[in-house]
C-alpha cells in the first residue's frame, strides 16, 4: 500500500512542516492574516526576446508587458533545462537536473494512435510544490501541459499535489492543439475534434497557396481556450481561500495552429512562404503570422486572468509569475531568426548555451513588488519552490535537500538576498551536455557521453552571445567549473551520460 502523501511529507519534513502560518504570513497578503494566492503562468518554447518588454517588435504582447510594467522583470533567469519535461520537473521539485528524477524527455509510448500516453512519471514519493502548498491549506489547480506522468501513473497531477487538473498529460498529444481528448483530473475528457496526426507533410496534389488546403489541420475546440476557461472557473471558485494556480500553456510549441480570429490580426503583416511540413509537425500557409498569433492569443489569456483578479479584488493578494520552460524552437515551420526570438543569446531550444536556457521571468504582486522594476539577480526554476513557500509564510516547510534559494528578498526589494555559488544543468540528448554559471563565468561541455572532458568558457558580462571561448586564458576558472560539473550531480537510474 502506498504511504499517503500527507503522512509521507510529515515523516520526511517533520512536524514543523504542519505548524501553520509563520509571522511572514500575517503581513504578506493585502489583508492582515491572508496568505497570498500564487499564479504561475508558463509558456512553452517562448524565447527570451519574444515579448515586447524584452525587446520584441513584431509580436504584440500588451498584457504580459503590462504585467512587467506593474511588477519586476528578470534579465538573468534560467529554465530548468533546454527541453520540456526536465524543466518542469525542476520547477515542481526545487532540484536542478543534476539531482532531479527527470533529466530529459523520456517517452513511455509511441506516436501511433492509441499508444500509451505520457513521459517518465515522477515517483510517488516525490515532494512537489503543490503538495507543500496543499499542506499549508492552499487549494491547488493546474491547467495546461504536464509531461511528468501519463494516465494511471504515479506522476499524474492529482497524484503530485494538484486538487484539480485539466489538460494534456502527454507532451506528444500536445503537439496538436485540436486533440481528440484531454484529461480532467483522472477522466478522459472528449473534445469535438476529429483525429489527425500532428506530424504530416502537405499533400502533393493540393495548392499550398489555397487556404482551403489547410482546413483539415484545424478543429472545433482549441485546447488552450478550454484551459483558460477552466483556470478562470478555478479562480472564481477559490476566491475566498488561498490558491495556487499553475498554467503551463502549450503555446507557442509547434504545431502551428491558431483560430482564424487570431490569425487575422497578423494577416499580411510579414513576408510568407507556406510551410509544408518539411521539418516536422503540421503545414501552415502563413507560418510567421500563425506563430505571432499564437503568442498574442496566449497574451490575451494572461489579460483575462489579470482582469478577473482585478474584478474579484484579488490583485493585491496574488503573486503572479510568467516565464517559459526553455528557449525558442527551431522546427515545425517556426522562424526564430525572423523574430529574433533569442535576442542576443546563442542558440535555441535543446542547447545549454544561453539561448536554450535563459528565459523571460516576470513577477507581479501589487503593493509588494515595485512596479516597473528590473533585476539582474541570477536565478533558475529550482528557486521558485522556496520563493513561493516563503511568500506563503511557510519557510520552515521548505525541504532541506533542494537546490533552490528563495528570491523573495529580491522581489520585495530587500538587501538580504542569498546568491548561488553556481547554477548547474545537464541534458542527456545529443551526446550529453553540461553547463555551469558561476558569477559572470559560463562553462559548457558537450559530448559528455562520448568522453569529452574539454570545457568551453565564456564571460557573460563581456560576451552575452558566447562568441569567444576564453578557456585557454583562464585555466583556473576552467578547473573550478570542471570540479562543479563532477560534484553537482548524482547518478540516475534512468539517465547516464553515454546512453539515453
Amino acid at each position: 500500500m502506498q504511504m499517503k502523501r500527507r503522512t509521507f511529507l510529515q515523516a520526511a519534513l517533520g512536524t514543523a512542516f504542519f505548524s501553520g502560518c509563520s509571522p511572514i504570513c500575517a503581513t504578506s497578503g493585502g489583508r492582515f492574516g491572508k496568505r497570498p494566492n500564487v499564479v504561475f503562468i508558463l509558456a512553452d518554447d517562448l524565447g527570451y526576446a519574444e515579448l515586447g518588454c524584452y525587446g520584441q517588435t513584431r509580436i504584440r504582447t500588451p498584457n504580459i508587458d503590462r504585467l512587467a510594467a506593474e511588477g519586476m522583470r528578470f534579465t538573468q533567469h534560467y529554465s530548468g533545462s533546454p527541453v520540456c519535461a526536465p524543466s518542469r520537473c525542476t520547477l515542481m521539485t526545487g532540484l536542478h537536473t543534476g539531482h532531479s528524477y527527470v533529466r530529459d524527455n523520456r517517452e513511455m509510448g509511441g506516436w501511433e494512435r492509441g499508444a500509451r500516453e505520457g513521459q517518465l512519471p515522477l515517483p510517488a514519493q516525490t515532494v512537489t510544490l503543490p503538495e507543500l502548498l496543499q499542506a499549508e491549506g492552499y487549494h491547488t489547480g493546474a491547467m495546461g501541459k504536464w509531461g511528468l506522468g501519463g494516465p494511471d501513473s504515479t506522476g499524474e497531477p492529482n497524484q503530485q499535489g494538484f486538487d484539480q487538473w485539466f489538460g494534456y498529460l502527454c507532451q506528444r498529444i500536445a503537439h496538436n492543439y485540436y486533440p481528440e481528448h484531454v484529461w480532467k483530473n483522472q477522466t478522459k475528457y472528449l473534445l469535438k475534434n476529429n483525429y489527425f496526426s500532428a506530424h504530416q507533410k502537405f499533400p502533393p496534389d493540393k495548392d499550398p497557396n489555397d487556404p482551403a488546403s489547410y482546413e483539415s489541420y484545424a478543429g472545433i475546440e482549441y485546447a488552450p481556450d478550454l484551459m483558460t476557461e477552466e483556470a478562470l472557473s478555478f479562480i472564481r471558485a477559490n476566491q475566498n481561500r488561498p490558491f495556487f494556480l499553475y498554467l503551463p500553456y502549450p503555446i507557442p510549441h509547434v504545431s502551428l495552429q491558431v483560430p482564424e480570429d487570431s490569425l487575422r490580426e497578423y494577416e499580411g503583416a510579414f513576408p510568407e512562404t507556406p510551410y509544408l511540413g518539411e521539418r516536422g509537425y503540421l503545414p501552415h500557409r502563413t507560418p510567421r503570422a500563425a506563430y505571432a498569433a499564437m503568442v498574442t492569443r496566449m497574451d490575451g489569456y494572461v489579460g483575462r486572468i489579470l482582469a478577473l483578479l482585478g474584478e474579484l479584488h484579488l490583485d493585491n493578494d496574488t503573486l503572479v509569475f510568467f516565464s517559459s520552460d526553455n528557449g525558442p524552437t527551431f522546427n515545425g515551420g517556426t522562424d526564430s531568426a525572423f523574430f529574433n526570438s533569442a535576442g542576443p543569446l546563442r542558440d535555441l531550444k535543446g542547447s545549454v548555451y544561453e539561448g536554450g536556457i535563459r528565459v523571460p521571468m516576470i513577477a507581479r504582486w501589487p503593493g509588494r513588488i515595485k512596479a516597473g522594476s528590473t533585476t539582474d539577480h541570477s536565478s533558475a526554476f529550482w528557486d521558485v519552490l522556496p520563493t513561493v513557500m516563503e511568500a506563503a509564510g511557510a519557510p520552515s516547510a521548505i525541504p532541506k535537500n533542494i537546490d533552490g534559494i528563495s528570491f523573495l528578498p529580491t522581489l520585495l526589494g530587500r538587501n538580504d538576498q542569498r546568491r548561488h555559488d553556481y547554477l548547474y544543468w545537464e541534458y542527456h540528448s545529443g551526446g550529453g551536455r553540461q553547463a555551469v554559471r558561476m558569477g559572470d563565468w559560463k562553462g559548457v561541455r558537450l559530448q559528455v557521453g562520448k568522453g569529452n572532458r574539454k570545457i568551453e568558457l565564456y564571460n557573460l558580462k563581456e560576451d552575452i552571445g558566447e562568441t569567444t571561448n576564453v578557456a585557454d586564458k583562464y585555466p583556473d576558472i576552467v578547473t573550478q567549473i570542471a570540479r562543479i560539473m563532477e560534484a553537482a550531480r548524482t547518478e540516475s537510474e534512468h539517465f547516464h551520460f553515454g546512453r539515453k
